[in-house]
């Protein structure tokens, strides 16, 4: 096992449960003095003799292939052991003791964890027992073992998947394919052929058919005469899964459509981008129940409506007075902040920066109308402040801190009906932050200390 951090250390412990014998490394020294006092077995993976080992278990966060493999990975390819991840042991498990369980994998450039969330919410709602992770949080390993009336809603990443040769789901979805990680991944089209390996594997594929890489995706299933299933926010499909108005509906390919469930009025599930969350995560839960021979009819509006969200995915922090706080911390590369000026068109006093993705905000410009003034922090103020300059009002604020006192004071001058303070990055926060959730809570921390502020709570 190389990699010692939180899903490293469940994989050792799992394994060692199992009657494995495990060698575990890590680069890090920190990680190294932490994974034993949890008691993990040690030993110099430079050193050792790889004679003696059936496989490399690696954590996701390794580089596998680029920018270069990392020292590991060489070792394990010239002693022709194979290199796994974590979620590859529990898809094996689950093949050996009990293929038939219910298993859906959830991809894709952006909207995973809600997504994942979601269908976990549903099922969770309809009275089924779900087990929730992955890349959202809970090791899989960590997880209880699969039961034939157990869904097991598992989120993936591209990192997870490329360690997962043997995936094979009840229904796979995939999101959307936009550049993304491609330091990790070489080109767009390497990173689009570890997303399809997510379905290519599963009973049912649900595929967006909103960016082209899903639609060649999906075309390459169907020529294959494996099942699947489409869902569109943008267009109507018959047959499929799209929005009439706000109205989840699912046609069949004579155009007849049943409605279930409508998204209007649902603040954790507002804008274009979670209509594609919401209409992915119907299809699976649906198409699942179905394939498992369990009712579909179930109070689709109730649990859509009652659906709590996620931390700082568009969360909705409170009130001041007419103004909003809104918590897109996740939004940590231009598609992603696009997603929420789309939700919010007008009124807006937007806290953006940190350490600059490739592109910077030049995709957004047809958004900046909408936005009354930016507070730009961290390393990407200078770029940023380019890039908006004659096109939007802004102000240099450096810090969160001061973004927020800024942004909270102008928005509470507007005569607007719900001015909108918005922290959407566009950005990484490795520039004064740990990670977007580090940032996220910052930001709430701060929103909460205004005098006369009401926050809300959070499912």
């Amino acid at each position: 096992m190389f990699g010692l951090g939180g899903s490293g250390k469940v994989a050792v412990q799992s394994l060692l449960a199992g009657g494995a014998m495990v060698a575990a490394w890590d680069d890090g020294e920190a990680s190294r003095a932490a994974a034993a006092q949890a008691g993990v077995p040690l030993v110099d993976l430079t050193e050792a003799d790889w004679s003696k080992f059936s496989s490399l278990v690696l954590a996701p966060a390794v580089p596998l292939t680029h920018p270069e493999p990392h020292w590991i990975v060489a070792k394990a390819k010239a002693a022709g052991v194979e290199i796994i991840g974590d979620i590859e042991i529990f898809a094996r498990e689950r093949a050996a003791r009990l293929p038939d369980a219910p298993f859906i994998a959830i991809t894709g450039t952006n909207g995973k964890s809600t997504t994942t969330a979601l269908i976990a919410h549903i099922l969770r709602f309809a009275g089924y027992d779900v087990q929730m992770g992955g890349n959202i949080g809970v090791a899989v390993l960590q997880l209880e073992e699969p039961a034939l009336k157990r869904f097991h809603v598992v989120e993936m990443s591209s990192f997870q998947i490329d360690l997962t040769p043997t995936l094979a789901p009840t229904v796979g979805i995939l999101l959307n394919v936009t550049p993304d990680h491609l330091d990790r991944h070489g080109t767009i089209e390497n990173y689009a052929r570890v997303k399809e390996r997510l379905i290519g594997g599963a009973d049912i594929a649900a595929i967006s058919v909103d960016d082209r890489y899903c639609v060649d995706i999906l075309k390459r299933r169907v020529a294959a005469q494996s099942a699947a299933v489409a869902f569109s926010a943008k267009n109507k499909l018959a047959p499929g899964y799209s929005m009439l108005g706000d109205e989840i509906v699912c046609a069949n390919r004579e155009g007849l459509a049943v409605k279930l469930g409508n998204l209007a009025g649902i603040g954790t599930l507002r804008g274009g981008h979670n209509a594609q969350n919401a209409l992915a995560a119907v299809a699976a839960v649906r198409e699942a129940l179905a394939a498992l021979g369990m009712p579909t009819d179930i109070d689709w509006q109730g649990a859509l409506s009652s659906f709590g969200g996620l931390a700082h995915r568009m969360e909705e922090l409170g009130n001041l007075g007419r103004v909003l706080f809104i918590n897109d911390s996740k939004a940590t590369n231009a598609d992603s902040t696009e997603k929420a000026l789309l939700s919010f068109p007008r009124d807006v006093y937007w806290i953006l920066g940190g350490k600059p993705k490739d592109g910077g905000i030049e995709t957004l410009a047809p958004y900046f109308a909408g936005i009354t003034k930016a507070y730009l922090i961290g390393a990407a103020t200078d770029a940023f402040a380019q890039s908006l300059d004659g096109k939007v009002a802004y102000e240099r604020s450096g810090t969160l801190d001061a973004a927020v006192a800024a942004a909270t004071r102008d928005a509470s001058a507007s005569a607007a009906g719900q001015p909108v303070v918005l922290l959407s990055p566009a950005c990484a926060s490795y520039d004064q932050f740990k990670n977007f959730e580090v940032r996220g809570d910052a930001f709430r921390a701060l929103v909460a200390e205004l005098p006369g502020i009401t926050m809300r709570g959070r499912a």
